[in-house]
Order: structure tokens, then C-alpha cells, then sequence
């Protein structure tokens, strides 16, 4: 068994003469959190979609739980969840029959103990017979959750997962992470914008510019590479270009 979740090799995404995704290759060790960071247009939602298998690359290999990704998904997929709050569940079935969809569609073998289960962890309890269109931001966040963990994923994948949350709900929601990662030893991989959070959460950082990686390493190597106190003044740094492209992924 690879040490690696995820391995991702030369891979491209072109929409026509652009290259989203510009020949990138990198590792995420199973049992890590590993962000995926870049301004607006580096990249990064399109690694993750093609990583869900929602976009084929252009080129390039992706293994994802030692199963090539191209070839053999059908045997990941079940393995893999994501959650973003750009992501709405449909509005008109109840958050109970949205559930029962998603356990359905992840081939769950007891769907109706496991929705039960994370109903009483996300305390659902008396929204399961509401249309997920009348839920408020952090009714629709906690739903969200749920639905991501139903199936128990090994890896799972978030993009930008606490946006738009007060900083309750947000520092709720990390901790259900941290929670679930530290019970199951799953692996995880985020796209995110606040700074804080990747430094709380993640061990590995991949700082992705114009569909490149610039650079990676933890939030604290990274830091004291660019000089910076804060993954956020590293961020700034990268994403307005005080440091060359050259600088090599360590």
C-alpha cells in the first residue's frame, strides 16, 4: 500500500488556449490535511474537480487510494466525499430525502442506521423533513457536513468549506474536521481562503500560481522560507508575485 492518498502526476487541464491546470504533480500523505491555495483563477477548483473525476485532464496520471483515477474510479468514488457551501443540495426535496439520495448513490449497506447516526451528530433532528431550500447558512452548513461524512470517507475533499460562515459555525465546523480525521484516520484536502484555518488544520501547504505549483511545505516552513509571520502574509507574497516562479516545490 502507497504511503500516499493521493499522487497526482504532470497534470494539465486546457479549456481551449488556456492552461487552468499547467503540468502540476504532488503527493498527499494518507492521514494528512493538505491545503491547495492560490488567488482567484490559479487553479485550484479545477484540480479538485478533476480529482472528483467531474473534469477528465488533458493529460497526466492521478492515483487516488493506490486506484488509477482515469481507469478505475467507479472503485474510488465510493471511498471519496466533498463538501462546499457553492454547492447546494436540491432545494425542494427535504433534508431526510436528500440524505437518503447521497446514501443510495455511495451504495451504503445500512442507509437508514448511518442517516440516524449523523442526523443525531449534526443534530438534524428537526430539520429532516424540511426542504434543504428553507434551511438558514448554518442549517444548510451542518446538512452539508453530514451528507460529506454519510458515507465515511477515507478522503475527502472540501473547497473553501467554511466561506461565508460567523466564526462560530466556522471554528464548529473545523473542529468536526479535526474530530472526524482524528477517530478515522482519514485524509484530507481543502481549497480555502482563510489563512487561519490552514493554519490550524493542515500539515502540508501547496501554494499554486497561473495553474503551477510555486512552492509547498508546512505553514510554519513556509513562513520562515518567505520571512513572513503569518501564512497570510505568505499568501500575499505569492499571489502578487514578489517571489519568482522558479522557486522550486521543496
Amino acid at each position: 500500500m502507497s504511503d500516499y492518498a493521493i499522487e497526482v502526476d504532470h497534470l494539465v487541464k486546457r479549456f481551449g488556449e488556456v492552461n487552468a491546470v499547467d503540468d502540476i504533480s504532488f503527493t498527499v500523505a494518507r492521514g494528512s490535511t493538505t491545503a491547495l491555495l492560490g488567488g482567484n483563477g490559479a487553479g485550484k477548483t479545477t484540480t479538485l474537480s478533476i480529482l472528483l473525476g467531474i473534469l477528465l485532464p488533458s493529460s497526466g496520471r492521478i492515483r487516488v487510494l493506490g486506484e488509477d483515477m482515469l481507469a478505475h474510479r467507479h472503485r474510488v468514488l465510493p471511498r471519496l466525499n466533498f463538501s462546499s457551501p457553492y454547492v447546494d443540495l436540491p432545494h425542494r426535496l427535504t433534508v431526510r430525502e436528500n440524505l437518503v439520495v447521497y446514501a443510495h448513490l455511495y451504495t451504503l449497506r445500512q442507509p437508514a442506521a448511518r442517516i440516524a447516526a449523523v442526523a443525531e451528530q449534526f443534530g438534524l433532528g428537526e430539520l429532516m423533513k424540511r426542504p434543504a431550500g428553507t434551511l438558514s447558512a448554518g442549517q444548510k452548513t451542518r446538512v452539508a457536513l453530514a451528507k460529506a461524512l454519510l458515507n465515511e470517507p477515507e478522503v475527502l475533499i472540501l473547497d473553501e468549506p467554511t466561506a461565508s460562515l460567523d466564526p462560530d459555525t466556522a471554528d464548529w465546523v473545523r473542529s468536526a474536521f479535526q474530530d472526524y480525521q482524528r477517530r478515522t484516520g482519514a485524509t484530507l484536502l481543502l481549497a480555502s481562503h482563510n489563512m487561519t484555518e490552514v493554519e490550524r488544520l493542515c500539515d502540508n501547504v501547496l501554494m499554486m500560481r497561473r495553474g503551477r505549483i510555486v512552492d509547498n511545505g508546512s505553514p510554519q516552513a513556509l513562513a520562515d522560507r518567505y520571512g513572513r509571520r503569518t501564512m497570510e502574509e505568505v499568501f500575499l507574497d505569492i499571489a502578487r508575485q514578489h517571489h519568482d516562479d522558479s522557486v522550486a516545490a521543496q
